[in-house]
């Protein structure tokens, strides 16, 4: 026979090898009651899991949804929250996420509230046994705990399991470090782009160390002629991103990375000069294909008046270091390779942040460790000649 509590706290009965305790905990949208069921060995044990069960839900504590799966939470996590904060290339990435180690996976189908550390910590360490690299494990838990942490805050679990894992550790090879050219070759490599139709595109980037989104979303108003600077303050991103559950191809003119990254940026006097060029020879190709040119203002633009492509950027300057034996670097080394030579030069870390649009010294101090190291180094040579006899 069933033992009620009172104040509808509930009912305790004995039940097969024990007891369960059932109290009811609202209803649902049929307006149904909902109960929950606890079992213990003895009824004390049985009491005390109810009680703590009501004083949690008290304080807000209890999962409100105790059946989403990680699977069902994370889409909803990035499509539902996440996107509303950062950019298509961010929710790009964590969707490739997604559908590479969640949508199909083996902790993919599991509940919020089953799972815990081990479970993860098995999945990973499998991963890692199926050649996936200790980066890689590091990328996926940032986005698993990054999801479980806007779960835990609306209550849907109590835990965040990502918070213990212990990720595998990143081998430091030398090979890592940030790709750049020389001197020698960043004077060859001017040498052979004499012609180029990209030569301006290149030579700005080495001699700014724009991203190649900010460089293809330059517009002519963000170039001040007068002063010799340009303004930075948007990108341009090509991609694919999920929306209502279909993937599409998108473009989106966005703010830059960080907020940071919102700067000036003085211009060689040599490159502004060949801008100017640049806009006459652009006012021709407006007036002799006027009837299809849709000026958007954009600097480097194609016979329509677009924007040129960061992946026709990219591929091309790929084609010249290739076409002339030069080391393959990506594109993203031009800006390397601008804040090295800046180094060189003696200019100081926190003026490098600056022009960079970093937004903290220390990514800058990170990126550049070998740089900073050559020039302890040779700053240190420099005392060789006190000692001399």
């Amino acid at each position: 026979m069933a033992i009620k509590k009172s104040n509808g706290e509930g009912s305790i009965n004995k039940y097969r090898n024990g007891w369960r305790g059932t109290i009811t905990i609202g209803r649902n949208a049929d307006g149904k009651l909902i109960r929950k069921q606890f079992y213990g060995k003895t009824k004390i044990e049985t009491i005390e899991k109810m009680n703590d069960y009501k004083e949690k839900n008290k304080r807000g504590l209890i999962p409100q949804n105790d059946k989403i799966t990680l699977n069902e939470w994370y889409k909803t996590w990035l499509f539902d929250f996440k996107a509303n904060e950062v950019k298509a290339s961010t929710i790009q990435r964590y969707d490739v996420i997604y559908r590479n180690y969640i949508k199909n996976s083996e902790i993919g189908g599991i509940k919020l509230k089953d799972l815990n550390s081990i479970i993860m910590q098995n999945y990973y360490n499998n991963l890692i046994k199926l050649g996936k690299t200790p980066i890689t494990i590091k990328i996926l838990n940032k986005a698993i705990k990054s999801c479980l942490k806007y779960a835990k805050k609306i209550n849907y679990i109590m835990e965040n399991c990502c918070d213990n894992v212990i990720l595998p550790k990143i081998p430091y090879r030398g090979e890592d470090k940030v790709q750049i050219f020389t001197v020698e070759e960043q004077k060859r490599f001017m040498e052979v782009i004499r012609n180029h139709k990209h030569r301006l595109e290149f030579i700005l980037t080495l001699g700014t160390g724009l991203r190649i989104g900010e460089l293809v979303a330059l517009r002519w108003n963000d170039i001040d002629f007068k002063n010799g600077s340009l303004r930075v303050n948007k990108s341009i991103w090509r991609g694919y991103v999920t929306i209502d559950g279909n993937r599409k191809y998108v473009i989106q003119e966005t703010a830059p990375k960080t907020s940071s990254s919102i700067r000036e940026v003085a211009i060689p006097d040599v490159i502004l000069e060949e801008l100017k060029v640049h806009r006459e020879k652009q006012d021709e190709i407006k007036e002799k294909y006027n009837e299809i040119y849709n000026d958007k203002g954009y600097v480097f633009a194609n016979i329509i008046g677009q924007h040129i492509l960061a992946d026709t950027l990219s591929k091309s300057f790929v084609k010249v270091l290739k076409d002339n034996g030069i080391k393959h670097v990506k594109f993203h080394s031009l800006r390397h390779t601008y804040a090295t030579r800046l180094f060189e030069k003696g200019v100081q870390l926190k003026t490098v942040q600056k022009l960079l649009g970093h937004s903290s010294i220390e990514i800058t101090a990170d990126i550049y460790t070998h740089v900073m190291n050559s020039e302890k180094i040779s700053a240190v040579q420099k005392l060789n000649d006190l000692f001399k006899e």
